[in-house]
């Protein structure tokens, strides 16, 4: 469903266990992976290495490629909104590969923030409501 994500994050290596994640925190995952890429595309664009900076867009456009065959469209609307948002956010991400722009890394980055923001809280009521603590509560971070 969500492999070539899977796949794109893996790739790097991460001191996070995926292996253990539930599927909510698999998708917290994605999301840091994919924003954790932006912001080294980042870096290398400003320092002006493209290979690298490119290679890191493509890792972030697969793993937002990702999240996106994971919908669940019978979900309905939301599903659906979802889909145009992560395409969009696909297609930005290829422009700003194209133009250089840190404008719209900084753009598609907010839009991932804003989605894993309401994510994250959608985990944290489905756990408080079985009697656990979220990974951000136990750390003393929320």
């Amino acid at each position: 469903m969500y492999a070539q994500g899977i796949k794109e994050y893996q790739s790097v290596g991460t001191q996070t266990s995926i292996v253990d994640a539930d599927p909510h925190r698999l998708i917290q995952l994605l999301f840091e992976g994919a924003m954790s890429r932006i912001s080294a595309a980042k870096g290398h664009m400003e320092r002006k290495e493209y290979d690298r900076k490119s290679n890191q867009i493509n890792s972030a456009i697969n793993i937002i490629g990702g999240l996106q065959e994971s919908l669940n469209f019978d979900a309905g609307e939301l599903a659906q909104n979802l889909e145009r948002l992560y395409d969009y956010m696909i297609r930005r991400l290829f422009e700003a590969n194209v133009r250089n722009s840190v404008e719209m890394l900084d753009e598609v980055t907010g839009l991932l923030m804003q989605i894993k923001s309401a994510w994250d809280e959608i985990r944290d009521q489905a756990l408080a409501a079985m009697g656990k603590t979220t990974e951000s509560t136990q750390a003393g971070r929320v």
